[in-house]
């Protein structure tokens, strides 16, 4: 940090720009001067662009070539945590710095102008004023009369008064009634502290007040809160928050998924009396510029958000909690890579705040933490009240003698069945979206795939459409084969969540079905919808992908069917094994939640495998354990650094040679004993028209990998039309 904070007119001074510049830009401080941390706009070629005071100027230029910044912005300048935070993340993943600063302006533009109101009131000397009256106009005059000193909107002062809006618009014109613009009010409801609504069990508050004591001692420390799927993680961590509110410091949730946050805000309302701020991309850019203003004010006191609320300007972040904080949603697979979940306890270390990592299947990242002694770590070990943890079963597909074309077994229909004669929800879960994940012609074989991508196309038969879920290209599904000219020769092949509920539509005809998958929704709304439909009863059957698995609350559901419940553990991810064992945790663990038992039955081609004997028999540590120790013998994270780097462009022999260069020319990187596998194309080898080669970077825990690799990759000069990824802690290998 420069220990210069302030710069007269006509000083030189270093810009950091949200362009893709990547270096600090030398420009003239304007009139009146400027500060550390500001934000200003100023002139890059010819475009008007957004940039902050980053340090003191370089120098070294021609000064007649420099320029004067144009104007100072009306926004709170940014603080000295929030500059190293993004520094020490630029650091970390190795991204430019004018890209982290783009992500800490999200909602802020040179083009924003303050949004106003109108409201409405009795002009100071309205009796003086000539006009005939009317019933309607002596009814708004008589209401605003009773209510001396008070405004109203337009909307609001026509329903109270029961007169119509050509009647007060009237009144406006004769000047009996003002019409006023002022500032819409930006600032957010006050929480309520108060009591907790719901009475904790004596587990719960144990764990809520050592939660809340790391709060009141206002330092830095991350707790893993792992408790068991309805263990009411939830209502303890909101204890914290209410302790961090007291203490008057910002408190920030992350959730993974924003169908999460309508059912978590109902939470918060009860608890604290109003509704949080929030932070996601359902939201319009007007209300995250307020949520932005508010969060750097500090009139914001809890932010509800996905994970780039951790880039937020907050005057005094207190407390961060990441819920499910082993979902792989929170890792950013493009633009800036990272992991909010790593980001938000660095984010936590800077700010002095205290983080909570809750989960009920925790990231094994996060259980060697707590095993070490890093993290502090607090178990729930029972479900809230008199719901009991689901008994888990297989059912072993090689024994059952399932007709072509069909994916549930007879003994989950009949489980099925059992339970709609007790009026009870059942869940069918399948990890696939659309309807079948293959289409191939029965007369030559030709599978269908992407023009653009190395892909297959998936069916997805309620929209009629082919589509590609790398690229997102869609295309209307093929009557004539392009390969063999055959009709109506094609055939899907293999079950998607659609295929699965037009096979339990066939199977239990009398049954209300709903399906809940990312493709088929198409608002938080409609998924909030959806949500309170399954939780009031009026759904018997929930067909549903991953989205089900992530934190959902349905009372009468007993029964969960896994179809393919080893379909993960296929490929060599080295993460294969934690991501089946967490998802089929999770997913179970929707049954039972209220007082009805709750039964998961898991069909398995597998049922000898480690992961699915770890499941059945519960033992959780043991396996954790075991993943641990397999991890530290091949020297991978957590234990080891590893970095993915994907060479990507438009010419596959161009892309070819540059990665066959970079292979071979690793000098920097033997200095920290580090090992380069492949180059070799990338499981999915074309993106986007864009051929991908990728390359594997394993080393010891070393301080220098950021370093060793940034040595490596700048002793190679890119073509423009190539791009080079890093991608430092990878989740994926694509």
């Amino acid at each position: 940090m420069d220990k210069k904070y302030s710069f007269l007119e006509g000083e030189l001074v270093g810009v950091l720009t949200t362009e893709p510049v990547n270096r600090i830009l030398d420009y003239y401080s304007p009139k009146g001067g400027v500060n550390l941390g500001n934000f200003v706009e100023v002139n890059l070629g010819p475009r008007k662009v957004l940039g902050c005071i980053w340090s003191t100027g370089i120098g070294g230029y021609d000064v007649s070539k420099i320029k004067k910044i144009n104007r100072v912005l009306d926004i709170t300048p940014m603080r000295k945590e929030m500059k190293s935070f993004l520094c020490r993340v630029s650091d970390y993943t190795l991204s430019p710095l004018s890209g982290m600063l783009k992500l800490a302006l999200r909602g802020n533009t040179l083009n924003y102008k303050q949004t106003n109101k109108n409201i409405y009131y009795l002009h100071q000397n309205y009796m003086s004023q000539c006009m005939r009256k009317t019933m309607a106009r002596s009814l708004t005059i008589d209401f605003l009369e009773q209510n001396p000193g008070k405004s109203f909107s337009l909307s609001e002062l026509s329903v109270l008064s029961g007169a119509s809006t050509s009647v007060i618009r009237g009144l406006i014109k004769n000047r009996i009634i003002i019409e006023e613009s002022i500032p819409v009010d930006l600032s957010y409801s006050k929480l309520l502290i108060g009591k907790a609504k719901k009475n904790l069990s004596k587990e719960q508050l144990e764990a809520a007040e050592k939660l809340k004591l790391s709060v009141r001692e206002g330092n830095y420390g991350t707790t893993l809160l792992k408790g068991v799927t309805g263990s009411g993680k939830t209502e303890v961590y909101l204890e914290a928050v209410a302790e961090a509110l007291r203490k008057g410091r910002q408190v920030l949730v992350l959730l993974p998924e924003i169908a999460l946050t309508s059912a978590f805000i109902d939470r918060v309302q009860e608890r604290f009396g109003c509704k949080p701020a929030e932070w996601h991309s359902g939201i319009t850019k007007t209300e995250k510029n307020r949520c932005w203003q508010m969060v750097a004010s500090g009139n914001a006191e809890l932010i509800v958000g996905a994970r780039s609320a951790l880039y937020l300007p907050f005057k005094d972040l207190g407390l961060i909690v990441v819920d499910e904080e082993h979902d792989s949603s929170y890792k950013q697979e493009d633009g800036i890579l990272y992991n909010a979940r790593d980001m938000a306890v660095l984010r936590a270390s800077l700010n002095s705040a205290v983080v909570i990592l809750a989960s009920a299947t925790p990231s094994l990242e996060t259980w060697v933490n707590a095993s070490i002694g890093k993290y502090k770590r607090l178990n729930l070990q029972n479900r809230y009240g008199v719901s009991e943890l689901p008994k888990i079963s297989f059912i072993d597909m090689r024994e059952e003698a399932l007709p072509s074309g069909k994916w549930i077994s007879q003994k989950l229909i009949k489980a099925i069945n059992s339970n709609l004669g007790r009026a009870e929800q059942s869940l069918l879960f399948i990890n696939r979206r659309g309807y079948a994940p293959i289409t191939m012609c029965k007369a030559c074989g030709l599978q269908v795939g992407c023009e653009k991508c190395d892909a297959r196309m998936v069916l997805h038969s309620f929209k009629e459409k082919l589509m590609c879920h790398q690229c997102g290209d869609t295309k209307s599904v093929l009557e004539l084969c392009p390969n063999c000219g055959v009709s109506d020769s094609f055939n899907p092949i293999g079950p998607g969540v659609e295929r699965l509920a037009e096979e339990a539509s066939e199977a239990f005809p009398g049954a209300k079905l709903a399906i809940l998958s990312s493709d088929l929704i198409g608002s938080s709304k409609t998924m909030t919808k959806l949500i309170n439909k399954i939780a009031n009863g009026d759904v018997d059957i929930i067909i549903g992908t991953q989205l089900v698995a992530k934190g959902h609350n349905f009372p009468l559901l007993s029964l969960v069917g896994v179809i393919d419940a080893d379909l993960g553990l296929q490929g060599g991810d080295l993460r294969a094994a934690e991501k089946t064992f967490q998802l089929i945790k999770q997913v179970s663990g929707r049954a039972g939640r209220a007082n009805k038992k709750g039964l998961a039955l898991l069909q398995t081609y597998q049922p000898e495998h480690p992961v699915m004997k770890a499941i059945l028999t519960g033992d959780e540590e043991e396996f954790w354990a075991s993943e641990a120790a397999q991890r530290k013998q091949a020297g991978v994270p957590p234990f080891g650094r590893m970095a993915g780097i994907v060479v990507s462009g438009l010419h596959l022999s161009q892309v070819t040679k540059i990665a066959n260069d970079m292979a071979i020319k690793i000098e920097p990187l033997k200095k920290i004993d580090a090992v380069v596998y492949g180059p070799a194309p990338a499981p999915i080898s074309r993106i986007r028209g864009r051929h991908r080669i990728r390359l594997l970077v394993k080393a010891a825990k070393v301080k220098d990998f950021q370093k060793a690799l940034l040595s490596w990759v700048n002793q190679f000069k890119l073509p423009g039309n190539v791009r080079l990824s890093i991608d430092i802690d990878p989740q994926t290998f694509f």
